[in-house]
């Protein structure tokens, strides 16, 4: 699995850049021809991953995904998802670190898409920033995709939510949906080698807009929490080969319960 994960990596790159050069051209022609672009090479990228690797990726109930702009709650554990929902989501906006903008040529195609950056040093106007432009975003019927935790955390991790999205929810006045995954079981982040089985994205049932801001955060916080430990275990009865922090996480699932 070694050797097809450092394929893959210098395939995945290589891709990447001759995408970003050879189509530079698109951004010319707006938003939505630069976002065909970028999808080309997501289906292009994820297409190589299932080929090379031998991983298989499920994608389970996005038919649950309302029509017109909604705010999509992604549990964030690998770059997996960064590359497979632009593809699987009709019209994405992601919310991203602004540092990302800054990379020459990558942060070119980041603007021309109409990602959502923020600023995380900049307090309560970085969230009224944040809340601005993913307003716009659904007035235009995309999909906001946050990342609650604000970073990739490692598959069987403790939770570390962050409440921008509770902001956003209360601001947008939409509904949330929470969207539950195990990328970072089979596509490990700061790790080169990935690991055989099957990677799952899950679209939970939405959360409607109008609940007490705190009500909906712990909804979504607990909907994703539960939908990943079950796929987790999952993943496991299927054998695949757990990192140290999900192998323990699985294991306290799983241990059956004391009896005083």
């Amino acid at each position: 699995m070694a050797v097809r994960s450092v394929l893959f990596n210098i395939l995945f790159y290589a891709l990447m850049i001759v995408m970003m050069v050879v189509c530079l051209p698109v951004i010319a022609f707006g938003r939505r021809a630069s976002l065909g672009a970028v999808r080309t090479f997501s289906r292009l990228s994820m297409a190589m991953h299932r080929a090379v690797t031998g991983i298989r990726h499920e994608y389970r109930g996005f038919d649950r995904l309302p029509p017109g702009g909604s705010l999509l709650a992604v549990k964030h554990q690998s770059t997996w998802e960064t590359m497979a929902f632009v593809a699987h989501v009709p019209d994405p906006a992601f919310v991203l670190k602004r540092e990302l903008m800054q990379i020459p040529l990558f942060g070119w195609w980041l603007r021309a898409t109409g990602m959502i950056p923020i600023d995380r040093s900049g307090g309560i106007s970085a969230l009224h920033d944040m809340a601005r432009r993913a307003r716009a975003a659904l007035d235009e019927g995309r999909q906001v995709l946050i990342f609650p935790e604000g970073t990739r955390r490692e598959a069987g991790a403790p939770p570390d939510y962050k409440l921008g999205t509770a902001h956003l929810y209360r601001d947008l006045k939409a509904p949330i949906v929470p969207v539950a995954l195990n990328s970072g079981v089979f596509w490990p982040r700061r790790s080169l080698v990935h690991r055989k089985g099957t990677i799952v994205a899950e679209v939970l049932p939405p959360i409607p807009a109008g609940l007490d801001p705190r009500e909906a955060f712990r909804r979504m916080r607990d909907d994703i929490e539960v939908a990943c430990d079950r796929l987790l275990v999952e993943a496991a009865q299927d054998g695949a080969d757990l990192g140290p922090l999900a192998r323990a996480r699985v294991e306290a699932l799983t241990a059956p319960a004391v009896t005083p």
